[in-house]
């Protein structure tokens, strides 16, 4: 709101050039009578924002069983779409590339899921009577510790030890464990079954939903801006993925030949674990450290050799981390880690396990997206390292 030409009652519409202009000292009231205004629709602005906000995370979270299938098809079909596209310049039909392409990633995983059979079930078998077996290792670390300090104490610590030896009875049983960790559902099975129709429709259709979204778009200059975000989008995801599967491989096999020369029970599976565990930033490792750790318990009698499962383990993560993916990954796939850890904590809040593999992805496409917008530039530099 300007003062200029402005009349105000009790004062003549023409004041003389002896009047003092409007400056800093004048009363708030006058000076700026919008900046009230502007601070309040900046709060409403805040507050719409949150409300918006926090109406999209409910949506996400109580409809994470239609969503959650969506954003994993959409993913896999960044991966698989150069496939596609090569079948294509042979003179391969769209539709028959699609599915030829759908039908080869599933031959993949039906061997690779035939290869580990026999080590998931030798886990499975072994692991309910080994986290026992670690519970019972950590109770004897503790109750040392605790007669340690109750003998600095006076002795007091030792004397509530020994009662609850006394009353000590084994832990419950682990039933239905490998069931619950490693069985097939109905509902995963039906998952599945909606992420491969969906892939192959997206992979059909080409660029069709592209193709719509240039043509409700009202100019040229906003045309080409939505073709180079999809592209840009696609190749990022793809790379990020395709990147992550080779270093995760190599990875996984390392870790499979530190287990088997420390002498750890089924070093095919700790690798196969750390392959699919590493797609998930920071919250995969710790799993992993924690898995070792118990199992390693379980298994060595001395806690100095349970406890190099876990540290050969970050060893060779630590190798990686710093030699390995700055290369491969190259300066298009730097993240703000903080961002990257934030992400994954979000997503595997509303969406789970699919959640924290997606939360990658979707901060890369949100970055490239705030890079092309204008208005959406500090959001990219904020997510860019």
């Amino acid at each position: 709101m300007h003062f200029r030409g402005a009349t105000h009652a009790g004062h003549s519409p023409n004041p003389s050039p002896d009047a003092a202009p409007l400056s800093e000292s004048t009363p708030a009231s006058f000076a700026s009578p919008g900046e009230p205004h502007g601070r309040g629709g900046s709060v409403r602005t805040a507050a719409a924002v949150t409300v918006a906000a926090v109406a999209v995370a409910f949506a996400l979270y109580f409809g994470r069983e239609v969503f959650i299938p969506i954003a994993l098809a959409v993913v896999f079909m960044a991966v698989l779409r150069p496939v596609v596209r090569l079948l294509e310049r042979v003179r391969v039909p769209t539709a028959l590339a699609a599915l030829l392409v759908v039908l080869a990633s599933l031959a993949l995983l039906v061997g690779a899921g035939a290869a580990v059979v026999a080590p998931v079930q030798k886990f499975a078998t072994q692991t309910p009577q080994a986290l026992k077996k670690a519970e019972a290792r950590l109770r004897t670390l503790a109750h040392g510790m605790e007669s340690v300090t109750g003998s600095m104490g006076g002795g007091q610590a030792g004397a509530k030890g020994g009662g609850r030896d006394g009353g000590q009875t084994p832990g419950p049983a682990v039933p239905g464990f490998a069931s619950k960790v490693f069985g097939i559902t109905a509902g995963v099975l039906s998952a599945l079954l909606e992420v491969v129709l969906l892939v192959w429709f997206l992979l059909a259709s080409d660029d069709l939903f592209l193709r719509k979204l240039v043509n409700v778009l009202p100019n040229v200059r906003e045309k080409k801006r939505a073709v180079e975000v999809v592209r840009e989008t696609e190749a990022v995801v793809s790379r990020y993925l395709v990147v992550s599967l080779l270093i995760n491989l190599g990875q996984g096999a390392a870790v499979g030949l530190a287990m088997w020369a420390i002498g750890m029970p089924t070093p095919v599976m700790w690798g196969m674990m750390t392959v699919l565990l590493e797609f998930i930033p920071y919250l995969g490792g710790a799993l992993m450290v924690l898995f070792l750790t118990l199992i390693g318990l379980a298994t060595f009698d001395s806690a100095g050799h349970a406890l190099l499962a876990p540290g050969a383990y970050l060893l060779v993560t630590t190798l990686q981390n710093n030699l390995v993916s700055p290369i491969l990954y190259g300066r298009r796939l730097k993240l703000n880690p903080v961002a990257v850890l934030v992400s994954v904590m979000v997503w595997w809040f509303l969406w789970g396990v699919a959640g924290a593999f997606l939360a990658v992805p979707i901060i890369a496409a949100t970055k490239v997206l705030a890079d092309r917008v204008d208005g959406l530039h500090a959001l990219g530099e904020f997510l860019g390292e």
